[in-house]
């Protein structure tokens, strides 16, 4: 599970690192960094509950008898 979740920032770290925003001019880097923020918080919480989801599947089928 930890594999995933590294590997799964290395995807965000590639998709997300890249955008900018050019039109607010000294605002610039403030406006990304909060798009790039709220993008990651929102794949993470999503990547959380996909992960959840599995392990509970997963012991869900060890535990019947």
């Amino acid at each position: 599970m930890w594999i995933l979740i590294i590997i799964g920032g290395a995807i965000v770290i590639l998709v997300l690192g890249p955008i900018s925003i050019s039109q607010y001019g000294e605002f610039n880097s403030f406006f990304g960094s909060v798009i790039q923020g709220t993008i990651a918080i929102i794949l993470v919480v999503i990547w959380i509950l996909i992960l959840s989801a599995l392990k509970n599947w997963i012991f869900k089928k060890e535990l019947k008898f």
